[in-house]
């Protein structure tokens, strides 16, 4: 074989090479997640490039890199995120019968721009010494007197807690919403501070009487294992801690308990679109669906995949099955009235 043949072989097998690859931006930090990502290798043989980071600096190193950013795929966790990078300009709609099949209408973007791959719900975990579940109801039941003094939150600056009142917003109104919001502030036992898993922590100790969480900070405490935030850890005594509290889905007997995502779109300007899309319908299969559900606590959004052996301890739950696009849109009023308010 000549020179200039296998010159031209090897520039093939370059190509060959670099197209079969997918450029992943994520700002989810889970070893779950690489665990899915080495799976999809080992099916597909696509390899994953990853690049980790925090949600809206990866939308504005996207936005900066432009036509020559390198990204296929972002992943990120909370709707509200998911807008972020939707009014940023950066995600491509995707037109997929599997997707479509797979997650529910509600879960997904209505154009296709992004698709929710988990769910999380948002719950109250409360001091089973000082509260009786009776007591309990409803979200905007946490503006009433009697829970003066006794709540435990994070700060206004978590998503997940604009993205709970974005969806209080839809369901009441904004001046209903923003009543609430300012009787939940006049409610707090202490300042807002420290992650969700602080917040149960305050509760067992009794710092607290009750606190709002997403649901798998306690599922995974309580399994003392799981993964770990890299701002909200497990300790060593996490199990003995959130034996302390007990779980309570609020709004069983209306809309039903707030629910969030994990989600994932393809970009606009992805190098690799068609492997893009591979990776999203892969982590809709069910043994995807499955690793969410069993190493990370969270629920899987495809039916006919079984929850966690802990999740599935704290029973069914009826579900707010608003379009969580939505909580994207009022993101901008949620933080208006989170200011107004004082929410710190």
């Amino acid at each position: 074989m000549n020179k200039m043949v296998l010159s031209f072989l090897l520039v093939l097998l370059s190509v060959a090479s670099a197209q079969n690859v997918v450029n992943l931006y994520s700002a989810r930090h889970y070893d779950s997640d690489l665990e899915l990502y080495a799976l999809f290798t080992k099916e597909t043989g696509i390899e994953v490039n990853l690049i980790e980071g925090d949600a809206d600096e990866l939308i504005e190193r996207i936005k900066s890199e432009g036509s020559n950013s390198p990204a296929d795929v972002f992943i990120t966790t909370d709707a509200g995120r998911l807008w972020r990078a939707e009014q940023a300009g950066i995600l491509a709609s995707v037109d997929s019968d599997i997707l479509k099949a797979a997650i529910p209408e509600n879960l997904r973007h209505p154009e296709g721009k992004w698709f929710g791959l988990s769910k999380r719900a948002r719950v109250i975990v409360y001091n089973k010494d000082y509260v009786d579940a009776s007591e309990l109801s409803t979200y905007e039941d946490l503006a009433s007197e009697k829970w003066k003094g006794r709540i435990c939150i994070r700060s206004s600056s978590n998503i997940y807690n604009q993205s709970l009142l974005a969806s209080i917003i839809e369901a009441d109104g904004a001046a209903a919403a923003e009543a609430w919001a300012q009787g939940l502030v006049d409610n707090l036992a202490r300042a807002p501070q420290g992650g969700d898993t602080d917040q149960i922590t305050a509760v067992a100790v009794g710092e607290c009487d009750l606190a709002v969480v997403n649901h798998y900070y306690y599922a995974r405490m309580l399994a003392d294992a799981g993964p770990e935030d890299d701002d909200d850890p497990v300790d060593e005594n996490a199990k003995e801690v959130a034996e302390q509290v007990k779980l309570f889905f609020p709004n069983q007997a209306d809309r039903g308990t707030h629910v969030n995502i994990s989600g994932a779109a393809v970009i606009e300007t992805a190098p690799h679109k068609d492997n893009a899309l591979k990776l999203l319908e892969f982590l809709v299969s069910p043994e995807a669906q499955a690793i969410f559900a069993d190493q990370n606590f969270e629920y899987p959004v495809v039916s006919g995949v079984a929850s966690s052996e802990v999740i599935q301890t704290f029973g069914d739950f009826k579900a707010d099955e608003l379009n969580v696009a939505v909580l994207g849109e009022n993101n901008p009023e949620a933080v208006r009235i989170m200011d107004r308010v004082g929410w710190r």
